[in-house]
């Protein structure tokens, strides 16, 4: 994408260790261009290394006291997507706010994004890396950028695994709240034949689109009222949060054809079981599986 002239904003606040990593959690699925956890004791005799060994991995991304440092396309954004974060969570944090030269967060974020190998066959390939041709190796060209949605956020990854592992040839497939576009442009290339994608968020359709073209498929994408979607289809991804999953249960069920699939993500695993009663009406959901605390569901539509 062209790349911005004008400086963007950069929100920092310092979080205890728990709050932090759910915090950056939440920043990134409300669409936060960019986050980073530092180490708020660095540089002081408190300094705690998160690695240890070579070749150890931490068990945890956060320090016990942590900077959390976000990016947006304004201050409004930020403080947008900070109110609708729960303020237990951010106790009684204070959030600076300062002007930042996108070609900074551009050349970081590069450096923080290798190619994700989502399973033995498909892996996310940032642009600024070649694509690997090996065997049947499908390589999704995908950027981290101004919508959600790169394949390293577990949501992502686990729905990208429902999708590598579900039999999708011949199939069409609506991918709702679709950011990026990753999950639909990952349909089409595992070999569905239709991917329609929807969000509330313009700047998500033109990076569908981008993404779409990049990547050599058509994904027709478009806002809710968007009229390829108005139809009901054998899968529906919705890779969102656990609330708007809530509030929307009722249109992304009747999204889903009589034995038709439906993925939902986006959901902590101690969220689970209340989106699964809230969900029950109308199809029967289950946890398929889970990583680093978040859950993809999967219900089966009845047949009629």
């Amino acid at each position: 994408m062209n790349q911005q002239s004008t400086p963007l904003i950069q929100a920092k606040l310092t979080l205890p260790f728990e709050q932090a990593d759910e915090v950056s959690d939440l920043l990134m699925e409300l669409g936060a261009l960019a986050v980073s956890l530092e180490d708020a004791n660095a540089d002081s005799e408190d300094e705690q290394p998160l690695f240890g060994e070579p070749g150890m991995e931490p068990e945890s991304a956060a320090w016990n006291l942590n900077h959390v440092v976000a990016l947006f396309r304004n201050k409004g954004e930020g403080e947008q997507i900070f109110g609708e974060i729960p303020g237990e969570l951010l106790g009684d944090a204070e959030i600076d706010y300062t002007e930042v030269p996108q070609e900074d967060w551009v050349r970081l974020t590069q450096s923080q994004f290798d190619p994700i190998a989502i399973s033995a066959r498909l892996w996310i390939v940032p642009s600024w890396h070649e694509p690997q041709h090996i065997d049947d190796r499908i390589n999704l060209v995908l950027d981290p950028g101004l919508a959600f949605g790169t394949g390293s956020h577990p949501t992502t990854a686990l729905c990208l695994r429902w999708l590598s592992e579900f039999p999708l040839k011949g199939m069409s497939v609506l991918d709702y709240g679709c950011g990026s576009g990753i999950l639909g442009i990952a349909a089409l290339k595992l070999g569905a034949a239709e991917a329609i994608g929807v969000d509330i968020d313009p700047q998500a359709v033109d990076s569908t689109a981008y993404n779409a073209r990049n990547n050599g498929v058509e994904m027709p994408c478009g806002l809710p009222d968007f009229p390829l979607a108005k139809r009901q289809f054998p899968v529906v991804v919705a890779n969102i949060l656990s609330n708007p999953l809530k509030v929307l249960a009722p249109s992304l069920c009747a999204h889903v054809e009589a034995g038709g699939q439906l993925v939902l993500s986006g959901v902590l695993a101690r969220q689970a079981e209340e989106v699964i009663e809230h969900y029950r009406q109308w199809i029967d959901m289950s946890v398929w599986a889970e990583r680093d605390g978040w859950v993809c569901l999967h219900g089966q539509k009845a047949a009629d």
